[in-house]
């Protein structure tokens, strides 16, 4: 079987499984992930067995460290990918909501329900936990999903897959349901991408180069998970001990995901005072800095080139500029950041609404870190990806996201003259 074979049969296997995934009971999709979630549990030794495959040749690769960090699957994070499919086995299944109705003139009642989307092709990199969120999320809103994961994670992939889809299966979901496609030839993803009868949706999760293929090639609606270029803006009323907590904690709590901050924007009236105390615990926190003229008067660190105003690091390297007003920190946002999340430190109501209403990103923070933009932080369950798509989601995209919306009428009789 050629690999353009291999990908249309598995095409056709999700269009038939969406079929009957779209009237599954919500107990047997719940069953199937708490199934699946036990699992995952006691197969720790074979997922980390799988999982030390892919580290070791990340290594060999030369991947950086927050890469690396990125692909582990560590105790604590094999727990978490499990308690994760718990939380969304919990959580209200969103397909047969009733999100509006109304009575006509004439009598019809028209109602919007909430449907599954159908199959949902999903392409990501690096994190391998994503296998097992995507699944979970696509399973409980009744979508068959098609899986293509990074080849530096391959085998922590088709491991977690594997669990995963004989757990839901022992529930009595059906057997293609949930496909991970095998090889790391970079062709299939290509193929892939021409399945517009089969694929309702692709999410591509991972870097410019993966998303602009993408958007490149396919003949599918796509719903991207585009850069990271978040930023923190310390206002001049900032309460700078809480600044320097958020800062701190937005950078280097995890530098190499996708809601890290990448550029801190700070107040001239309060530069003076903050930013050698917050480079202090930068650095000391290993982080690189990058500052523009107006920073380096007041700290020492290498300069800042408008690049790094446009650049996700996913490292411990930080970009930081001085500004004379908020509303040169909104343009500076607007202008170079990648429209994810953002967040203004400030003790005054009207800095922080006019930052809330005027940066376009799809998650806005007062007081606040970047790093909770997040499925479970938000109280969603697991995610697919942070949409900075407008249509048709944006931010965190959970269970509602994987659905669309059916009119349904019931009439009487009515006729139209």
């Amino acid at each position: 079987m050629t690999l353009q074979d291999e990908i249309q049969q598995i095409g056709r296997q999700a269009r038939l499984a969406a079929a009957r995934l779209r009237s599954l009971s919500s107990s047997v999709k719940d069953a199937a992930l708490i199934e699946a979630a036990a699992r995952l549990r006691a197969a720790r030794a074979a997922l980390q067995a799988a999982n030390a495959k892919d580290l070791a040749a990340g290594r060999d690769k030369g991947l950086s460290a927050a890469m690396l960090d990125r692909l582990e699957l560590t105790d604590a994070r094999i727990d978490a990918m499990a308690a994760g499919l718990d939380e969304v086995a919990a959580l209200a299944d969103p397909v047969g909501d009733i999100v509006g109705q109304t009575v006509r003139p004439n009598g019809l009642r028209i109602a919007q329900i909430r449907q599954p989307l159908g199959v949902v092709g999903i392409i990501y990199e690096s994190r391998p936990n994503v296998t097992a969120d995507a699944a979970a999320l696509c399973l409980k809103s009744g979508n068959a999903c098609i899986l293509r994961g990074g080849s530096e994670a391959i085998h922590s992939n088709l491991a977690i897959a594997e669990v995963f889809m004989e757990g839901a299966r022992a529930a009595g979901v059906p057997a293609h349901a949930v496909q991970i496609i095998a090889t790391t030839d970079r062709a299939a993803v290509g193929e892939m991408l021409k399945l517009d009868r089969d694929i309702d949706v692709i999410v591509p999760r991972g870097g410019k180069g993966l998303v602009a293929r993408v958007y490149d090639e396919s003949r599918i609606p796509v719903i991207a998970h585009l850069d990271g270029i978040c930023h923190t803006y310390v206002h001049e009323d900032a309460d700078l001990a809480m600044a320097l907590a958020i800062c701190v904690n937005a950078k280097l709590q995890r530098p190499g995901v996708c809601n890290a901050m990448e550029t801190m924007l700070v107040h001239e009236a309060v530069a003076g005072r903050f930013l050698p105390e917050v480079a202090k615990s930068f650095i000391e926190g290993g982080c690189e800095l990058r500052g523009c003229p107006r920073t380096r008067a007041i700290i020492d660190c290498a300069e800042a080139t408008e690049e790094d105003w446009r650049t996700e690091y996913l490292d411990a390297i930080l970009a930081i500029r001085v500004v004379s007003s908020i509303e040169e920190a909104i343009d500076h946002i607007n202008t170079f950041g990648s429209h994810h999340s953002d967040a203004i430190v400030t003790e005054g109501y009207a800095p922080a609404e006019r930052f809330l209403d005027a940066v376009d990103s799809a998650t806005v923070y007062v007081n606040a870190s970047t790093r909770f933009t997040d499925g479970y932080e938000f109280g969603l369950g697991a995610e697919i990806g942070i949409s900075t798509n407008k249509l048709h989601c944006r931010g965190p995209m959970a269970l509602k996201e994987l659905t669309s919306l059916k009119y349904v009428i019931r009439g009487a009789g009515q006729i139209r003259g």
